[in-house]
């Protein structure tokens, strides 16, 4: 499975959630609402979620493999510094 694009949608400067994000893979599916989430000791990726009848949060989306997951983190959160270098330019 390869990441085909990465699109960072949105950027906040204020809170935790620093980004959302959406993520092309084989150019045939497309995941969206993907967060960049500043935590105390790094910044890390939220799959997206919805809220269950009992008030819980559950990835709709997530990889089952750590090495997936790990690919995706890695180049999503690269994607967001370099969407935040563009940002400081303009």
């Amino acid at each position: 499975m390869e990441i085909t694009d990465i699109r960072v949608r949105k950027i906040a400067s204020d809170g935790k959630m620093k980004a959302i994000v959406s993520v092309t893979l084989d150019n045939m599916l497309v995941i969206h609402d993907i967060k960049v989430i500043e935590g105390v000791e790094k910044m890390f990726v939220a799959m997206p979620s919805r809220k269950n009848a009992e008030g819980e949060y559950k990835d709709i989306v997530h990889p089952i493999t750590s090495q997936l997951r790990e690919t995706l983190q890695s180049a999503i959160l690269a994607k967001y510094e370099e969407a935040l270098k563009e940002q400081a330019v303009d």
